[in-house]
């Protein structure tokens, strides 16, 4: 399950479960959040490898951007590059569609963006949402907990708050993931901080 807030001109928020089929696996290898810019992160629901794809195929067009411009792309440009991409993918010979929905949070001049990619190729933008496992849940929660005049600080409780609307079992900073998009850029919290989160919220 994947969850995403906007807070008033503030930031924006991904919260992600990161899910492990067995207890032996070393947790700190997997991730579900990357970094494409500076100011822009990316999180996903479906099929992990052909996240990793993605992410290195937006990273590309970043950088390639960046060479021409000698700026950082737009958010909105990378997500419709991306898109482009992806849709490509469900007409192409030899090849099958992404098994993965993007969910990306990046800031520009001043303005958060929270848009969403499908496999179709198709994107929207959101002030708020969930995808993934129990999405039709997260919504819902969603719904009747978000407000236009949310702080960065009641969007990251908020978006845990959904996680935890379908989650199973204990939730732990071992298995979810927090990312923070601001003006100052995009990083995903440490251990500690989301310790802290889940504390602040029991």
């Amino acid at each position: 399950a994947v969850v995403s807030t906007q807070s008033t001109g503030t930031g924006v928020v991904l919260a992600a479960e990161k899910k492990t089929k067995s207890i032996l696996y070393d947790d700190t290898t997997i991730t579900k959040m990357e970094m494409i810019t500076k100011h822009c992160g990316m999180t996903y629901s479906g099929m992990g490898p052909d996240f990793r794809l993605l992410v290195r195929k937006a990273r590309k067009i970043a950088q390639q951007y960046y060479m021409q411009f000698d700026e950082e792309i737009p958010v909105s440009q990378l997500v419709q590059r991306v898109a482009n991409v992806m849709q490509e993918y469900t007409h192409s010979g030899g090849v099958r569609p992404f098994g993965v929905s993007l969910l990306v949070a990046g800031f520009d001049q001043e303005t958060p963006y929270l848009v969403q990619c499908d496999p179709s190729g198709a994107y929207f933008a959101w002030k708020a949402t969930a995808m993934g496992k129990n999405h039709v849940n997260g919504k819902t929660f969603l719904e009747k907990r978000y407000n236009a005049d949310l702080e960065l600080e009641d969007a990251v409780h908020t978006a845990i708050l959904t996680l935890k609307e379908g989650f199973e079992g204990q939730m732990t900073e071992d298995n979810i993931e927090i990312g923070i998009c601001t003006t100052e850029g995009f990083r995903k919290l440490n251990r500690t901080e989301v310790k802290d989160y889940l504390a602040a919220l029991n």
